[in-house]
């Protein structure tokens, strides 16, 4: 996906986190931000992996390994789900085949982790 357009959808993904969630403002400040859009950077390079070997398990994988790192420091899964959540609705103008399989990338990874989430309820 050419670089301008995913540097939007990051852009647009991380004011409406922060937007969502001012607490974060003040509890990571800037840092955060910052922290958070090199995050999606790296959402990013794995969806383009998965669709360059057009293999959605490659993102899969690395949606089940972040959200492990993640809530073993103590984040919830709902916050990966919402991230990934919002890049899918950022997606939502481009048609190009990428997007739409990134989208499919993305709907997989989130139903993954719920039913990760899922498990941990029982």
């Amino acid at each position: 996906m050419k670089k301008e357009i995913v540097e939007a959808i990051i852009d647009e993904v991380v004011e409406g986190i922060y937007k969502a969630f001012p607490m974060l403002v003040e509890k990571y400040g800037e840092v955060g931000k910052n922290k958070c859009r090199e995050d999606n950077h790296h959402h990013f390079k794995h969806l383009d992996t998965a669709f360059s070997l057009n293999e959605k398990k490659i993102f899969t994988d690395y949606a089940l390994w972040l959200n492990n790192v993640l809530t073993s420091r103590g984040m919830k899964e709902d916050h990966l789900i919402d991230n990934f959540n919002r890049i899918k609705q950022a997606l939502h103008t481009h048609h190009s085949d990428e997007a739409i399989k990134y989208k499919q990338y993305l709907q997989s990874a989130i139903e993954t982790i719920e039913h990760v989430k899922a498990k941990k309820e029982i």
